[in-house]
């Protein structure tokens, strides 16, 4: 094949032993993604398709031909890129400009995700964020980092003590966008991204193979980062805040310990059940910071639990609010998106599963992988810290951001998967 290859959608075969469950045909130095007669592919077909045509060694895919629609176009970029090919498509048609620009983000947002921890500590991973959403809008950003002991002595509890092990500081990134020109003008959306940049566990410390990959354990500041990024590309002209909340989860003298009791601005004490349930504990000093913004709109997404890993099997990224018309509204952006999503229980009484004798509540519970309903219950803690009793709150646990190893549909690391959803929904609210 050659350096570029032309990708074409046809419904056509070119040879007669084309087999309608394997649509991937070469033809001279074309490579044809055959559709059944009478018939569309699946978006997730296309995606298989062009895991498929990687894997043979393609370096760049220029998609041809009048079959080609922006969805189906998208689907084949979501295939086919991979680390070292993270832009590598042409797309075609009208929406040709559009798309690559979205590429060109998510390619962003997944290369920061797959950064080693020594690359990607805490003030870098902010420094990095800030630098590329400026970028997008120079005149309209401003950013405020707030690291180390100063994080103590503001009262953001939850980042400081969680990252107060590491070496390379804790920081919140408070980045607003605002394209009004106006200081007094009402924030339309807020979103928190969980920027743990490693994950040890803590003394609740993680074996060597659970370990391995908290590379990624930043994937939700990627994604919230990256979606801001995109809304901007799209025209976003409302004003929009960003908190990442950064942090290495780490074991040392100085680092956290469990049955420590945490008190957070609104006076909520945390008792440590689980210094590996420390996403939680940062992502609370974020939604208290984007409460105090004052925005109807606040979307948290984080690589939180495993729980919600078995509960999806990693193929969906699993949703939580307390909001039924925006759980809604989030479920159809997603379905455009093309970004799987399944929405999972969270009730008011969720608040209180994880009890302490010693503090209001307790971070997890003692159990492996904080119990039964471990993703239900994790939404419940972080619903202690959203305004307006959950109203304009959804909480995202990104099961698939990442994935360690290839399979049929995404090459290995990250994914960026929430990214789009994300970015409609803050430009429809704003």
């Amino acid at each position: 094949m050659t350096k570029t290859t032309n990708i074409i959608l046809t419904n056509t075969p070119v040879s007669e032993g084309w087999q309608a469950d394997n649509p991937v045909q070469i033809f001279k130095n074309e490579i044809h993604i055959c559709l059944k007669e009478g018939q569309e592919l699946s978006l997730r077909d296309i995606q298989k398709a062009g895991r498929k045509i990687e894997g043979l060694g393609i370096d760049t895919a220029k998609l041809t031909g009048d079959l080609w629609t922006e969805q189906s176009q998208w689907a084949f970029a979501m295939g086919f890129t991979c680390v070292g090919k993270l832009t590598n498509v042409e797309f075609t048609g009208d929406k040709a400009e559009q798309l690559a620009d979205k590429l060109a983000i998510f390619a962003w947002s997944r290369d920061l995700t797959n950064q080693t921890p020594s690359q990607l500590y805490p003030l870098k991973l902010a420094e990095l964020a800030a630098e590329y959403i400026k970028a997008q809008a120079p005149e309209h950003v401003s950013v405020e980092t707030i690291s180390g002991e100063d994080l103590e002595q503001q009262g953001w509890t939850g980042i400081y003590n969680v990252g107060k092990g590491s070496i390379n500081p804790p920081c919140l990134m408070i980045l607003d966008y605002n394209p009004t020109g106006d200081s007094q003008a009402p924030v339309a959306a807020s979103l928190v991204g969980k920027g743990i940049t490693f994950d040890s566990g803590g003394y609740s410390i993680k074996p060597s193979a659970g370990m391995f990959d908290m590379k990624c354990d930043m994937g939700g500041a990627a994604v919230v980062a990256g979606a801001l990024a995109l809304a901007i590309n799209q025209g976003l002209d409302k004003r929009v805040k960003l908190f990442l909340c950064c942090a290495e989860n780490m074991v040392s003298s100085h680092a956290y310990k469990l049955g420590d009791i945490l008190t957070y601005k609104n006076g909520l004490t945390v008792e440590v059940a689980n210094t590996d349930a420390e996403g939680r504990l940062v992502l609370a000093d974020g939604l208290l910071a984007a409460a105090e913004a004052g925005s109807g709109l606040i979307i948290n997404a984080a690589t939180l639990t495993g729980a919600a890993m078995m509960a999806t099997g990693g193929d969906y990224t699993a949703l939580f609010g307390l909001d039924a018309d925006l759980m809604e509204q989030t479920k159809a952006e997603a379905v455009k998106a093309n970004e799987p999503v399944w929405q999972l229980p969270l009730e008011r009484w969720h608040q209180d599963k994880c009890s302490s004798v010693f503090a209001d509540t307790a971070n997890s519970r003692t159990q492996k992988g904080g119990g039964a309903g471990g993703a239900s219950n994790a939404a419940g803690f972080l619903a202690r810290f959203v305004p307006n009793e959950g109203k304009g709150w959804l909480h995202m646990d990104l099961a698939a951001a990442y994935n360690g190893s290839a399979n049929s549909l995404w090459a290995a690391g990250g994914t960026g998967q929430g990214i789009a959803t994300i970015a409609a929904l803050i430009c429809d609210k704003a």
